[in-house]
C-alpha cells in the first residue's frame, strides 16, 4: 500500500483579506456566490491577490483537478493499493476514497471543491467521497505510518523513475509527496521530513506528469502490466 500525498496544493477559497476586492466581488456576483463562499483563482482573482503572502504558490485548483483525475484513474489506485491525501497551502488534510471519480469538466469540480472547503465533505449527507480529516501535515504521517518518505523535488537526488519505484515497492508503507503548486519551492519542513528528495528529471515537471512517470514505474515494478 502506498500513500500519495499532493502537498501544499494551491487549493483554497478566497481569503478574508480580498473578499471585497472588485474583481472578487464581481466573479462571485457573477456566479450568485458569497465571495467568502468562492475558490481561490489566479486567473480570475490575479488583481486581487498580488498582495496576498506567498501568492505565488496560490490559487492554482487546476493543479489538483488534473493531478487527481490522473491519480484517481491508475491502476495502482484502482486495486486499491494506494490511499491519496490533498494537503493545502491553508495546512488542511483532505482524504480522498480510492473510488472517486472526479468529474472531467472542471467547473464541477470546482463546485465540488467550493462545497468541500465549506462544509468539510462531499458529498454533504451519506458517504463521504472526500472529506477534510485534520490540520498539518501530521496527520498524514500518523495515518500512513510511513516507512520510506519519498518527496519530488527538482533540487533533490537525480534519480531514475525505475529505481524510485523499486524503493517504494520494497518498503511496508512508502509515502511518495509531489508539490500541488505552480512556483516557488516547498516548505523547509518537508525537505526535513522526506528520507529521500528525489529529482526524476533536469527541469521542473507539472505536479501531473511527475505523478505519472513515478505511480507508472511503481505499477512496472508491481508487475501490475
Amino acid at each position: 500500500m502506498i500513500t500519495f500525498a499532493l502537498a501544499e496544493a494551491a487549493l483554497e477559497l478566497v481569503p478574508v483579506e480580498i473578499q471585497k476586492h472588485p474583481a472578487v466581488r464581481r466573479n462571485a456576483r457573477r456566479r450568485g456566490k458569497k465571495p467568502s463562499d468562492v475558490l481561490l483563482d489566479v486567473s480570475l482573482h490575479f488583481a486581487a491577490m498580488k498582495n496576498l503572502e506567498g501568492w505565488e504558490k496560490r490559487g492554482r485548483p487546476d493543479i489538483v483537478h488534473t493531478t487527481l483525475l490522473y491519480v484517481l484513474a491508475t491502476p495502482l489506485c484502482r486495486k486499491g493499493l494506494m490511499r491519496v491525501y490533498v494537503h493545502t497551502a491553508a495546512d488542511l488534510v483532505v482524504e480522498v476514497r480510492p473510488d472517486t471519480r472526479i468529474p472531467k469538466n472542471y467547473q464541477r469540480f470546482v463546485g465540488l471543491m467550493e462545497q468541500l472547503l465549506k462544509e468539510g465533505r462531499v458529498p454533504p449527507k451519506g458517504e463521504a467521497l472526500m472529506k477534510v480529516v485534520g490540520k498539518g501535515f501530521s496527520y498524514v504521517l500518523e495515518a500512513s505510518q510511513p516507512s520510506f518518505i519519498a518527496l519530488l523535488s527538482e533540487k533533490g537526488t537525480p534519480t531514475r523513475p525505475r529505481d524510485l519505484a523499486e524503493r517504494l515497492v520494497r518498503e511496508p508503507s512508502p509515502l511518495l509527496i509531489v508539490g500541488g503548486f505552480q512556483r516557488g519551492d516547498f516548505s523547509p519542513y518537508f525537505y526535513e521530513l522526506a528520507n529521500l528528495a528525489a529529482s526524476i528529471y533536469p527541469e521542473p515537471l507539472d505536479a501531473w506528469v511527475a505523478s505519472s512517470i513515478v505511480l507508472h514505474a511503481v505499477e512496472e515494478a508491481l508487475g501490475l502490466y
